[in-house]
């Protein structure tokens, strides 16, 4: 039995829902999404609630009826709150700035890297202080989609992942990186 699938997402009044045959619409203050409907799961609304329901016990439909559920109360937040990820920028002579439709970081290479920003995303740069050695800033990105601002922080992340040894590069706010001794310590 799905413990995720029976529950129900409950609706605020500000977000309309469209229940069709394949796909759900949800739309709501912050913009609108689709989820799509998998062979065998539906969806009902009851007192302002929003249910999902499985044809059989199957294993793939348990899993599935999981999942659709759980994409149905990101798109649910999504439109009511949205979605952040905040990433910090590490080392001497790194920096970012966003420019009309691309974020441009220079990460040491020999060249600037321009990273495109999708519709619907919002980055911000901030520069600040913390008790990081060698702190930048921070870049913040918010959007109404969970899945498309995770995917947009990873693929900025990748381009300079932190260094083992120094810890200069790209990380999340939250992520500990632990530092190699290098070969004068050892």
């Amino acid at each position: 039995m799905s413990r995720i699938g029976k529950k129900p997402i409950t609706i605020p009044t500000n977000v309309k829902v469209d229940i069709g045959k394949t796909e759900i619409q949800i739309q709501g203050p912050k913009g609108k999404l689709t989820t799509p409907l998998p062979y065998g799961i539906s969806c009902s609304m009851e007192d302002g609630q929003l249910q999902t329901h499985r044809a059989n016990n199957s294993k793939p439909q348990l899993a599935l009826h999981g999942l659709v559920r759980s994409l149905l109360s990101n798109a649910v937040t999504g439109v009511t709150n949205g979605f952040r990820r905040e990433l910090d920028i590490v080392g001497i002579g790194f920096k970012a700035e966003v420019k009309k439709n691309a974020v441009l970081f220079s990460l040491g290479f020999s060249h600037p890297i321009e990273y495109p920003i999708p519709e619907g995303i919002k980055v911000t740069v901030e520069k600040g202080t913390k008790p990081i050695q060698n702190y930048v800033g921070t870049i913040t990105i918010e959007g109404s989609d969970r899945q498309k601002v995770g995917q947009i922080a990873a693929n900025m992340r990748s381009l300079r992942s932190p260094d083992p040894y120094k810890g200069k590069g790209i990380r999340y706010v939250e992520e500990q990186i632990k530092l190699k001794v290098g070969k004068k310590g050892a």
